[in-house]
């Protein structure tokens, strides 16, 4: 066999699994479910967000304590993903009551945010895909995602998270014109959603709690 071959079906091996010598690429980008000791790298992910765009509509950059009781908060009942590359998070995704009424119980709002240097590594429709196998799981039927929206774009926002959820299958459900203010600008906010299954009549089942499915990090693995 000669030195190109080798190298061939070694690079092959590495894609199919079947390299019993080769190890997992330390770029991969992998999922866990978050925890509240990641904290401090969440915030890290989100501050610029909030410093430097109109992406986020707050204006103060929660603190570290905050963002555990955030995600301790959520991961009660729904769930918390983060991705990671190199052994660093770089993205984050997690679901919320879209209402806190029972009526409501089978949409949940999700919230995504990627590392601004790390967007096209693909990891957030990775973390989309694990989220909403989970939901269904869940009984979840419907996702909805609230994006600030500017007409027109400029410095502090593009439209590229609106382009982005219409790839991976969410569509416009509604528009709010001039409906929050920052950098001394008004913006828009659109909600888009995303149905996950069928809508049948009569007696629902409950919505599960995440923690009752008892997923755990080898679970994110089909994802």
């Amino acid at each position: 066999m000669t030195g190109q071959n080798k190298k061939k079906n070694r690079k092959q091996a590495v894609f199919s699994g079947t390299g019993k010598d080769v190890q997992v690429m330390e770029n991969q980008v992998t999922l866990r479910f978050a925890v509240p000791d990641d904290a401090e790298a969440i915030r890290s992910i989100y501050e610029p967000y909030v410093l430097n765009t109109a992406v986020t509509s707050e204006y103060y950059v929660p603190t570290v304590e905050e963002f555990r009781a955030r995600i301790t908060r959520t991961l009660e009942r729904y769930p918390y993903i983060v991705a990671l590359k190199d052994g660093q998070i770089i993205g984050y995704i997690y679901a919320s009551p879209l209402s806190p009424r029972h009526a409501y119980s089978w949409a949940a709002e999700t919230s995504i945010y990627i590392r601004q240097n790390m967007r096209r590594t693909g990891a957030g429709s990775r973390l989309y895909k694990a989220l909403s196998a989970i939901c269904m799981k869940q009984h979840v039927l419907n996702l909805y995602a609230r994006i600030a929206f500017a007409d027109p774009e400029d410095e502090f926002l593009v439209n590229a998270s609106a382009r982005f959820h219409q790839a991976i299958g969410f569509s416009k459900a509604a528009e709010f014109h001039r409906v929050f203010h920052k950098f001394g600008r008004w913006y828009n906010a659109i909600w888009m959603e995303k149905l996950l299954g069928g809508h049948p009549e009569g007696t629902m089942p409950e919505v599960i709690p995440f923690p009752q499915l008892q997923l755990t990090d080898e679970d994110l693995k089909a994802y």
